[in-house]
């Protein structure tokens, strides 16, 4: 997207066209390719706009009453939304620990190859534990960890430079790792029939996130202000979203009678 700004002058009207041209040719593609199994057999609900929102109603109903759902949702939540926080500061946060702006790109680069890496790894790890929800543990583990270390050696403010790019790294990892495996946590618990409304109830967590995540991060470096001191304070505020999140996920996220008993 920078490359596109800087060749027509920043002017973001045609990033956004050649940026939509591309997704729209690797979207169709990709709807070409994709098949479900022969022997599947869908249900449909028959009718018109009324049907539609009385089956929406219905969804969310099932969904917000279910205290396992309630929990997924919030984990789904809280690693989007501090995800995004930190994500949306990455370059400022690079700079202020006394990098070069070309460098500080590069590790943009570097950053977003450990989100897709996330996706793909933590997704695959997530396949050797029996309970799923395992994984989400790790990942707020591994936030806390080094949010927790960056806090206290005040990793910003005394240019910490290993430290930053290694927080950014994994929050960017458990970002796209966190994202990868909400429809296969989902369908542990609610089967695979009930994953299409469930799953698209689920994903209002990530639409709250991205109207909530950078935001916030703006808010607290306007009133602290816009320095190491104001992104260290960014930290400790996803550090407590962090432990909330991995308290909910040992008290609201049980493991399912399946996975008990393979235990």
């Amino acid at each position: 997207m920078q490359f596109f700004l800087n060749k027509f002058d920043n002017n973001p009207a045609y990033m956004f066209f050649i940026m939509g041209g591309i997704y729209c040719v690797m979207m169709f593609i990709g709807h070409l390719l994709l098949k479900k199994p022969a022997d599947w057999v869908e249900a449909h609900e028959e009718g018109g706009i009324k049907e539609f929102f009385a089956t929406l109603g219905k969804n969310f109903k099932f969904s917000f009453t279910n205290k396992t759902f309630i929990g997924i949702w919030i984990m789904f939540y809280i690693n989007i939304h501090c995800g995004l926080a930190l994500i949306s500061q990455e370059k400022a946060i690079f700079t202020a620990v006394g990098l070069t702006t070309g460098v500080a790109a590069t590790l943009g680069s570097v950053t977003a190859i450990a989100n897709a890496a996330g996706r793909l790894g933590f997704s695959a790890w997530a396949d050797t534990f029996k309970d799923r929800n395992t994984i989400y543990k790790i990942i707020f583990i591994m936030s806390i960890a080094l949010t927790g270390a960056t806090i206290l050696t005040h990793g910003i403010e005394n240019k910490i430079v290993v430290l930053c790019v290694a927080l950014l790294i994994a929050v960017n990892a458990g970002y796209g790792g966190g994202f990868s495996n909400v429809p296969t946590l989902l369908s542990d618990h609610f089967g695979m029939k009930s994953i299409s409304a469930v799953h698209g109830m689920c994903l209002s967590a990530w639409a709250v996130a991205g109207l909530t995540g950078n935001q916030m991060a703006t808010a607290i470096i306007e009133r602290v202000g816009d320095n190491a001191t104001g992104y260290q304070t960014v930290l400790y505020a996803t550090g407590a979203l962090y432990v909330v999140a991995l308290i909910v996920c040992f008290v609201l996220v049980k493991p399912t009678k399946k996975e008990k008993a393979a235990a």
